[in-house]
């Protein structure tokens, strides 16, 4: 019997080249879950293989701006020239219907909802060492050299913000790290204050 019966807010976050899209997508392999995944809105171009309402939504930045004027973000923020952000309305949706809504985003944008969302469960990810993100960053192919250095400097800096999270999970191996954050879904749905409000419900009914 699941007691919380809302769905959780799950944010999957950590410097760029850490591996979260690799881990995000373990994890939504798993069998038997209740996740969907918030795409995320950009400005930045798709990448080869991306699907524009699958991986991102890709718009223009005068859209992007538009929608920020609206209030229209649960959160959003600026990296290399490009704007990210999170849909406010269908993340809503989705947890009232008992679904855990996975977000996949960067450490400003984490930080920031970390401030407007107190019931959430923030999961940092981290790579087995520096040398690790800067080849993986590499092995993208996507982007100069100067980028992938801004990046690994800005990711220096992010680690020392890892304190901020609830949980850190190591991204040594892609299937091992999705397996630990399933674990920490299913811990925080039996967590007392999560549930003692159901609990109580219940037993009422049952001594009525």
């Amino acid at each position: 019997m699941k007691l919380n019966q809302r769905g959780l807010l799950v944010v999957i976050s950590g410097p760029s080249g850490v591996g979260k899209g690799t881990v995000r997508k373990a994890l939504f392999d798993i069998p038997n879950h209740d996740l969907v995944y918030s795409v995320s809105m950009t400005t930045r171009p798709p990448r080869d293989g991306e699907v524009d309402g699958v991986d991102y939504y890709f718009v223009s930045k005068e859209e992007f701006l538009k929608r920020i004027e609206e209030d229209k973000f649960l959160e959003w923020a600026e990296f290399v020239g490009n704007y990210y952000g999170t849909p406010k309305d269908k993340v809503e949706e989705q947890l009232e219907l008992g679904k855990e809504v996975v977000l996949e985003i960067e450490v400003e944008g984490a930080l920031k909802l970390r401030k407007k969302v107190k019931d959430a469960v923030f999961i940092f990810i981290v790579p087995p060492g520096r040398q690790a993100l800067y080849d993986r960053l590499l092995k993208r192919g996507t982007e100069a050299k100067e980028i992938i250095e801004a990046r690994v400097k800005k990711a220096d800096n992010e680690f020392l913000l890892a304190h901020k999270y609830d949980y850190i999970v190591v991204n040594d191996e892609v299937n091992n790290a999705a397996d630990r954050i399933m674990a920490i879904i299913r811990a925080e749905h039996a967590k007392t204050e999560r549930t003692i409000h159901n609990y109580l419900k219940m037993l009422e009914e049952k001594n009525g």
